[in-house]
């Protein structure tokens, strides 16, 4: 017997932080997680399992219109056809609160209640699924200890939206601990909510995350999709990953400290991509964020140029024929080779400005004025660009002292860098 446990599928989720870029596919991007789910489906079909489960929030939230409804609908109607069950729980983002618009389903897709746990009976290959949907989106009751006990003899499977005893990325949502799942007494707990898959315990009984279905952002990075369970009279045999996702987030951060200038930067990043695409086996579009790092002599050079980087970096990799791999964001957090006490030990006009520097995050008056600057620049950038961009955040939130302090080595070393000679 087999079955696949999905969850955390986000239907007609966007993939945010890219639409702003040059050189990413927004139709790729517009439908990624459809795609995804595409296949988990495709999958089922081909590996003739005995049912689908779905482990909470199929949906990201309430539909904008009907189309993510008729989708899902012709969706699990292919499955329909082949013979194919769906047991589906609803998580917090697709609560039963949350979701407004409705369509009848297909007579193969049973959903769990929310205000009891509902059990499913198998009959032909003795299953029995017990889960409970949410009701309101934060629901913070811990709902494993309402689950009945197992049908005796039957294989057992608990089917649970929850972030467990918690988890620093996820809200603490129906709460519960290990122990209390392994002590009802079922053979498989296929858990929702935690997008990282991780298999959390397997004796007594496999306690699963199977991670989301499509990483949506550059925190969901790697391989994403589902899990493949196999199971037989005597229990769980197998628990293997199915990889559905159609696009992958990628983080490179990269060591410069041996480098000098820009184009040293932009020719060692192209060589770093192909050791990328070497271990990217399965053929799949990368999109990569950059965090530059080290202390280097290029840091006065790369000063305010991360858009400028982006575009050579991006130009590097067109030349390279790398089709697949698109830059999503490029940061510099490199430092100074020279030191600010170095710099203030010279007797020249570069020292005086390292210390009209360090006096300004003191300088009240100069901080109210560069205030209602800075707030009145900001107030002409589109809001998506201030949510991404570090220093337009702390704009807005008036941390000019940080600002301050966070710009003034890359000037000190850009102004030193250009005035060599």
């Amino acid at each position: 017997m087999k079955f696949i446990h999905a969850a955390d599928i986000h239907l007609d989720s966007p993939l945010s932080g890219l639409a702003m870029y040059q050189n990413i596919p927004i139709e790729l991007l517009r439908t990624a997680t459809r795609d995804a789910f595409t296949n988990l489906v495709n999958e089922a079909i081909e590996e003739a399992v005995d049912f689908l489960i779905i482990a909470g929030d199929l949906y990201d939230g309430a539909w904008k219109d009907y189309n993510t409804g008729f989708y899902f609908s012709r969706e699990m109607g292919r499955l329909d056809q082949a013979g194919i069950p769906v047991y589906l729980l609803f998580g917090n983002h697709d609560a039963e609160s949350e979701i407004t618009k409705r369509l009848l389903l297909p007579p193969n897709v049973h959903q769990f209640e929310s205000r009891k746990p509902t059990t499913f009976q198998i009959e032909k290959i003795q299953v029995a699924l017990h889960g409970r949907s949410f009701r309101e989106v934060a629901t913070t009751e811990n709902l494993a200890v309402t689950y009945p006990d197992p049908v005796p003899g039957w294989l057992n499977i608990g089917v649970l939206h929850t972030a467990l005893e918690g988890n620093a990325a996820h809200a603490h949502y129906a709460p519960c601990s290990l122990a209390e799942l392994s002590a009802k007494g079922y053979h498989y707990w296929a858990l929702g909510h935690v997008h990282e898959y991780a298999i959390l315990q397997r004796d007594p009984c496999w306690i699963v995350f199977p991670g989301n279905l499509q990483g949506r952002h550059s925190r969901e990075t790697g391989s994403k999709g589902a899990v493949l369970v196999t199971a037989d009279e005597t229990g769980i045999v197998s628990v293997e990953r199915l990889l559905v996702d159609v696009l992958r987030w990628h983080h490179m951060d990269i060591d410069i400290s041996e480098l000098h200038s820009l184009e040293d930067v932009v020719r060692f990043t192209g060589r770093e991509f192909q050791q990328l695409i070497v271990e990217n086996q399965e053929d799949k579009p990368i999109t990569v964020r950059l965090t530059f790092f080290g202390k280097t002599a290029a840091h006065g050079e790369l000063f305010g140029m991360e858009t400028h980087l982006r575009a050579e970096i991006i130009g590097q990799a067109e030349a390279m024929g790398l089709d697949k791999l698109f830059i999503e964001k490029v940061r510099i957090e490199t430092q100074p080779v020279v030191t600010a006490s170095e710099i203030k030990a010279r007797a020249d006009a570069i020292a005086d400005l390292q210390v009209l520097l360090e006096a300004a995050t003191s300088d009240q008056s100069f901080l109210e004025d560069l205030g209602k600057e800075l707030q009145f620049l900001a107030g002409k950038v589109p809001y998506e660009l201030i949510e991404t961009v570090p220093i337009l955040k702390d704009v807005r939130d008036g941390n000019l002292v940080q600002i301050i302090e966070t710009v003034s080595p890359g000037l000190v070393a850009y102004v030193t860098s250009t005035n060599q000679d």
